[in-house]
């Protein structure tokens, strides 16, 4: 009877292990961490136990530079994986690469999985679609640029705590104060190209560069010298200069100075919600960005951010239907409402922000429909989004320039026309490579 049993056992032991192999794994590079990453294991995790056939495996490649590069080497040397997240700006770049990717619209109907481009929020998926009409990436971790602003430090330098500055000199006024209040760092800036040239352009209802800020064509170029611009950096300059305004580093380094509230005021992206709200010990409000009120258009709409899910090429059928399996997962209303609600991205879907809504959720947590409100106003050929080649690149230049004007050995224009000259080098080049 002993060995009958043992003859079972085994026997089941080594079914549940076919049952294992028989799963297909998909690879999933992304560049998430702390919450987020917490947040992307969790996505996988749950798609993972809602059904058998595929499994989903995420890996941490680094940043979003690091990740591009790594997945140009991967598919060089035939090891890419099935889904690379992306970062926006890198949306031109992917889209030249037509033979390492597969249009996510494709791989949707390839694998006969029901996909309705109109269910996504207009301004996010139309970043991410092609001229025909058809999605070539799938809106993931889209954000958007917002201003936080830590209540306590306001209160304790006599400032309103039910409202954050809406104008740039108010602004000024409200740093001042915090600086004569005791506060080392009034206000900070992250993603300082994206923040404080991108979308002040956009905001503004100013061009960022031409034909459309690149979307209309190839060979776009930058206008970022223009009197506007160089206005606000001077004016950012000053407040460096004064000590009002401490630049803290690239990317989003500087987040963790207003987590840990050394300083008072941050421009960065919606996507910070979920680290701001499981980590920051004292109350804070999030808000609309600041404005100049005497340009006209103003305040206008904020472009996208964060990234999108790409599906490179040469895999198997039975992978892309799981890639396809997978997407459909996570457009889920509720899937989507979860994860807006944890991090501060924006729900992809119109159903998901309904839902998010007829929830209470902004109601109870007010400033965080904030980055919806924003994107969702009308836009204009100046504010619809960004897509220029070679812009990972150009987002570099952007940080060089603006280091020299915050560390007062340029001025504003003197950096602005460097950014501009330098960066369309670079556009010329891409417009060259790319001529079909």
């Amino acid at each position: 009877m002993k060995i009958r049993n043992l003859a079972i056992a085994a026997f089941a032991a080594i079914g549940a292990i076919a049952s294992a192999q028989a799963q297909t794994e998909i690879q999933w590079w992304h560049s998430m961490t702390a919450v987020n990453g917490e947040w992307v294991n969790d996505l996988a995790k749950d798609f993972n136990a809602s059904q058998t056939k595929y499994k989903v495996v995420p890996t941490y490649k680094g940043t979003y530079d690091e990740s591009m590069t790594a997945s140009i080497a991967a598919f060089r040397a035939g090891n890419a994986p099935h889904i690379l997240q992306v970062f926006e700006v890198g949306t031109a770049t992917m889209m030249a690469s037509k033979g390492a990717i597969v249009p996510v619209g494709q791989v949707m109907k390839d694998a006969g999985v029901k996909f309705d481009p109109s269910a996504y929020i207009g301004a996010v998926a139309g970043y991410y679609t092609a001229p025909n009409g058809q999605m070539l990436s799938f809106p993931f971790n889209s954000s958007t640029t917002i201003f936080y602003f830590n209540k306590d430090a306001f209160k304790a330098a006599g400032l309103p705590t039910d409202k954050a500055p809406q104008t740039w000199p108010e602004v000024v006024a409200a740093a001042a104060k915090l600086k004569a209040a005791g506060h080392k760092c009034p206000f900070t800036t992250a993603w300082q190209g994206w923040t404080q040239l991108e979308s002040f352009s956009a905001w503004h209802n100013v061009e960022f560069a031409t034909k459309s800020n690149g979307l209309a064509g190839l060979d776009a170029r930058m206008k970022i010298n223009s009197p506007l611009h160089v206005r606000h950096i001077e004016n950012l300059a000053n407040m460096a200069k004064q000590g009002l305004f401490v630049y803290k580093g690239r990317g989003n380094v500087p987040e963790a100075s207003f987590v840990s509230g050394e300083c008072a005021m941050v421009n960065t992206s919606s996507g910070f919600y979920g680290n701001v709200a499981k980590n920051a010990k004292f109350a804070y409000g999030l808000a609309p960005l600041p404005y100049y009120q005497d340009v006209p258009g103003a305040p206008q709409n904020t472009v996208i951010g964060g990234a999108s899910l790409w599906v490179m090429s040469g895999k198997k059928a039975d992978e892309y239907k799981g890639v396809a399996e997978f997407f459909q997962f996570i457009s889920r209303p509720e899937v989507q409402s979860a994860s807006h609600k944890r991090t501060g991205y924006l729900p992809v879907t119109t159903a998901a922000y309904e839902l998010t809504e007829k929830s209470g959720f902004y109601k109870e947590n007010p400033g965080t429909d904030v980055a919806v409100t924003q994107m969702i106003r009308k836009v204009t050929d100046k504010s619809r989004g960004i897509r220029l080649g070679n812009y990972v690149q150009i987002r570099a230049i952007e940080d060089e320039e603006l280091e020299q004007v915050w560390a007062g050995k340029k001025s504003a224009k003197e950096a602005l026309d460097s950014i501009v000259k330098r960066g369309d080098e670079l556009l010329e080049k891409f417009q060259k490579a790319n001529k079909s």
